[in-house]
């Protein structure tokens, strides 16, 4: 009975021990946890910032134009005939003035000698008729007729000349033959729809844009613009505002401004494609931030600002945009640093690491 009870008090301090064991066990796996669960709070983000800056940002209105000749002609025979030569090719530069064709002047040469004889024996007649009439030999009315008829052979003459010079097909204005449409051989007709040469003049180029109404009020003539054209690489040229139409088009809602570019070195061609900028003003020592620190959601405008190794989020006022930048008009000051990558895993007032600023 007694080594029975013994048993039994040993098993049940045994229990004890052991329940106090497990006990103290999971106290250090609980201990364990929260101190894990503690450095998992304290974990900063990692992510790049930059400070605001003071200088110049342009309110600038974008869009497209493709570049046209200022001057250029159709060039068309004036005389009907046969393509005898051709004295230019495309590509060639030709002055106002300058023979571009000829046209076979055979027939023209003969109308010539026709209209010739005509006029010198009508002279001869008209001669004649006057040294009689004073003396009342002929009819007033036959000596009228006589003069008309000399009156309309010289003109006949005149024609015929006309005709015979316009068999050689010159250039109205100076430039650069972009298209030849006709070949030796060709019959060409007088003043016929489809011209023989296209010259265009590209010392002087022009762009049309067609912008918005509201943007009326802002743009004037000699306003600066800039062109960006893929063409050339991304040197930026230069243009002004040449003319504004006055009226709006109904149906679009736009209006017409006509651009000026200088093309004294020739670098640029008609029909090249251009990105548009025009400047409307420009706000001298505005505070900028990069364009990519600015979170735009719902009409609203909010950044990450960083201090003391926390971001806060911050709405802010914008101005102009140009570029890489944005203008802040209220909701950060000259000093202020703001978040430019790494936004998708901050929340406010959250820790952050700078590990890069810009």
């Amino acid at each position: 009975m007694n080594s029975t009870n013994k048993f039994t008090k040993l098993l049940l301090a045994s229990s004890i021990a052991l329940a106090s064991l497990n006990l103290t066990g999971c106290g250090d796996v609980q201990a364990s946890a929260d101190k894990k669960e503690v450095k998992e709070e304290i974990v900063s983000v990692p992510v790049e910032v930059a400070s605001t800056t003071a200088g110049s940002i342009s309110y600038n209105y974008s869009s497209t134009a493709v570049l046209e000749a200022k001057e250029e002609a159709q060039v068309v025979s004036k005389v009907s005939g046969i393509l005898q030569n051709l004295y230019v090719e495309e590509g060639d530069y030709v002055e106002v003035g300058q023979i571009l064709a000829k046209i076979e002047p055979q027939r023209y040469q003969l109308s010539l000698n026709k209209a010739k004889a005509e006029l010198a024996q009508i002279k001869s007649e008209l001669n004649r008729i006057e040294k009689v009439h004073g003396k009342n030999l002929v009819s007033a009315d036959t000596y009228e007729k006589l003069k008309w008829q000399y009156e309309s052979s010289k003109s006949a003459l005149d024609i015929a000349k006309l005709n015979l010079k316009e068999t050689e097909v010159i250039a109205p204005i100076s430039g650069f033959i972009a298209e030849r449409y006709v070949k030796v051989g060709n019959v060409v007709q007088q003043h016929q729809l489809q011209s023989m040469f296209h010259i265009v003049q590209q010392k002087q180029l022009q762009g049309m844009v067609h912008l918005p109404e509201q943007q009326l009020r802002h743009v004037k003539v000699g306003q600066k613009t800039t062109l960006i054209l893929a063409a050339i690489g991304d040197t930026p040229v230069s243009a002004v505002v040449e003319r504004i139409s006055p009226i709006v088009n109904a149906k679009t809602g736009t209006f017409k401004v006509t651009l000026s570019v200088d093309n004294t070195d020739g670098n640029l061609k008609s029909g090249m494609f251009a990105e548009v900028s025009i400047k409307y003003n420009t706000h001298d020592n505005a505070m900028l931030i990069p364009r990519k620190a600015v979170i735009s959601m719902d009409n609203k405008h909010t950044v990450y600002s960083v201090a003391d190794g926390k971001v806060t989020k911050q709405e802010i006022t914008v101005g102009f945009q140009e570029g890489l930048f944005v203008e802040v008009l209220a909701g950060l000051t000259i000093d202020s640093k703001v978040v430019t990558a790494g936004h998708s895993n901050l929340k406010d007032n959250a820790n952050v690491q700078v590990i890069k600023t810009i």
